[in-house]
């Protein structure tokens, strides 16, 4: 694919924090550790590697959570291999468990990891890098992931169950699978072979990115947990990561950034199957919200110690069971996770864990050749796409007709006209003043519907040209959102089997800029 880039702050689509962090704005440095750049993590690995992981607990879990997986590549295999050795170190994105892998971006996330650990490798060869899918596996916001967009038309999981999504049975969706990719579809085959939602989407990523050495972990785990125990009771216990976060999401609002995310002063859920519900502490004892769950403060000791599996960090703090069980060098992720980030610094620094580095996922807009054709032939540029749908019709329209659309001098004219009127009127009487300003305000509101007016009998002339903007803007920014945030890659994967690949060489990680892509397809 051929590829033209432009920057964040020329689209308008992204929030002052994201676009600040991208230019390296002096005000935000305290906010992050280091920038992504290749050199930025020579004293990363440095950092890192002075950090203790557990590798041989950490290859046993990847392992066996393999061991379900009907073909794991060799490139996985030797990955998992090489984490237990002091020199092999991740890279990490995240995401929901969306079914059939859910929007584009989805795919931009995890071949920003994998293209970033290639470059990686040639620029320090004595290490080796890991690309990770860390699965959400136990998030329990089914509404969020039960969904999905295929060239416009909306496929829906029917479904009641409840917990963590990674738990959930995946009854129903190997027959929406044959709906959608037809019954020897990788999906198909998953969901149909999967005792669970986890299980399903290691099978089908390991069948889609594997070759690439992708290592999908799934952190739903006892094993894991209980590495993260200390974490979990000083949380629980001490609520001293409430205050930290609080205080650095008030730093950043004093800057005039909107933060992501908020602390509770107890940022763990009490987790069982189909049950993920936040702990509260009441009038002495530690309660499950939504249940008649309650511990005393030994008994909440004693099910940390004896249950670590129990208790699922939230937002705030999965970040740290991340980066506490992993080599991790760098988190890749879009715009709002890397603002929600930049407020847990001071976590990780309390906890003696270092941050990691900021990669921002790649950004991408794909354009097949048949929506192309219609932009060469409206000639429009790289930043005509991004502006307003009604904007970029009235501008189109004046670049092309023959006729004067606006009363530009007309209404200077009336203007000196009337503000004679206005000041003989005023020498009659003074209320007369007062009455040819407001005449002047209903003759200058009637100039802009005739200007209104004229400018739309004109777009009816132009009808075509119109339809084309339409069809452009509808593809590209389906909803009125952004492709990638919106469009499930089945829409040109079925028809080019060869895109993931074409994905991966058409990204640059370390070029921080959004991608337009130009697909023969």
């Amino acid at each position: 694919m051929k590829v033209a880039c432009i920057d964040f702050s020329e689209t308008g689509l992204f929030a002052p924090i994201f676009t600040d962090f991208v230019q390296q704005k002096e005000e935000l440095k305290k906010f992050y550790h280091r920038y992504p750049s290749l050199e930025s993590f020579e004293g990363q690995i440095q950092e890192k590697s002075q950090h203790s992981i557990n590798r041989k607990q950490l290859v046993q879990v990847l392992e066996a959570q393999y061991a379900e997986v009907s073909k794991v590549e060799e490139a996985v295999k030797q990955n998992i291999e090489s984490l237990g050795d002091e020199k092999t170190f991740t890279l990490t994105t995240g995401h929901q468990l969306n079914i059939f892998t859910g929007p584009l971006y989805f795919h931009f996330k995890i071949i920003t990891v994998i293209n970033a650990c290639k470059q990686l490798k040639a620029k320090y060869p004595d290490y080796n890098f890991v690309p990770v899918y860390w699965m959400a596996s136990e998030d329990h916001d089914l509404e969020e992931i039960k969904s999905v967009q295929l060239e416009g038309k909306k496929f829906k999981w029917n479904t009641e169950q409840s917990g963590a999504v990674g738990r959930m049975k995946t009854d129903g969706l190997d027959d929406l699978a044959n709906k959608i990719s037809g019954e020897n579809s990788v999906f198909h085959k998953s969901y149909a072979q999967s005792a669970n939602l986890a299980d399903a989407v290691r099978e089908y990523v390991n069948t889609l990115y594997g070759k690439y050495g992708l290592v999908v972990l799934d952190a739903d785990n006892a094993s894991l947990k209980t590495e993260f125990k200390n974490i979990i009771q000083d949380d629980i216990l001490h609520n001293s990561v409430n205050k930290l976060v609080e205080n650095c999401s008030a730093s950043l609002d004093e800057l005039g950034y909107k933060t992501q995310t908020y602390p509770r002063e107890i940022n763990f859920f009490y987790l069982k199957d189909g049950l993920r519900e936040r702990i509260v502490k009441e009038n002495g004892e530690f309660k499950v919200l939504n249940t008649e769950l309650t511990f005393t403060e030994e008994e909440i000791k004693s099910e940390i110690e004896n249950h670590p599996e129990r208790f699922s960090p939230n937002v705030v703090l999965r970040p740290v069971y991340q980066e506490a069980i992993l080599p991790n060098l760098a988190y890749t992720g879009g715009p709002a996770e890397v603002a929600y980030w930049m407020q847990l610094k001071s976590v990780f620094e309390s906890f003696q864990i270092p941050f990691p580095i900021l990669l921002p996922r790649n950004f991408g807009m794909i354009i097949p050749n048949r929506i192309r054709h219609k932009i060469k032939k409206l000639k429009l540029n790289k930043l005509d796409l991004f502006t307003e749908r009604e904007l970029l019709k009235k501008q189109i329209t004046k670049k092309i007709t023959a006729q004067k659309l606006n009363l530009n001098e007309e209404r200077k004219e009336l203007k000196a006209i009337l503000e004679n009127i206005k000041h003989f009127a005023g020498e009659v009487d003074l209320s007369l003043s007062q009455m040819t300003e407001a005449e002047t305000e209903k003759i200058s509101n009637s100039l802009n519907k005739i200007e209104k007016k004229m400018l739309a009998a004109e777009k009816r002339k132009h009808s075509d040209k119109m339809r084309q903007i339409d069809e452009i803007k509808d593809f590209l920014f389906p909803g009125n959102g952004l492709q990638e945030r919106k469009e499930n890659f089945l829409s040109f994967y079925m028809a080019d089997p060869k895109f993931i690949r074409k994905l991966t060489k058409s990204f640059n990680p370390f070029n921080l800029q959004f991608h337009i892509m130009r697909w023969d397809g």
